[in-house]
């Protein structure tokens, strides 16, 4: 669940620097009410957590079905 979910925040991160390159657009700075706004902080900081999470997806072994 936890692997989840630190994807997920890391796709919204990928997501939202996609917008900053292509267009110059912060979205959650938009959704949240700029870019020091406490709530955009908070998403940022979970965002590059979840990033430091999913490096250990990287280390580790394919959890496969065992039949």
């Amino acid at each position: 669940m936890v692997d989840k979910l630190a994807l997920l925040l890391t796709i919204i991160g990928a997501i939202n620097w996609g917008l900053i390159g292509v267009f110059q657009f912060d979205l959650v700075a938009y959704i949240f009410g700029g870019q020091a706004a406490l709530f955009s902080r908070i998403i940022y900081t979970l965002v590059g957590a979840a990033g430091l999470w999913c490096i250990s997806l990287l280390f580790r072994e394919n959890d496969a079905v065992k039949e």
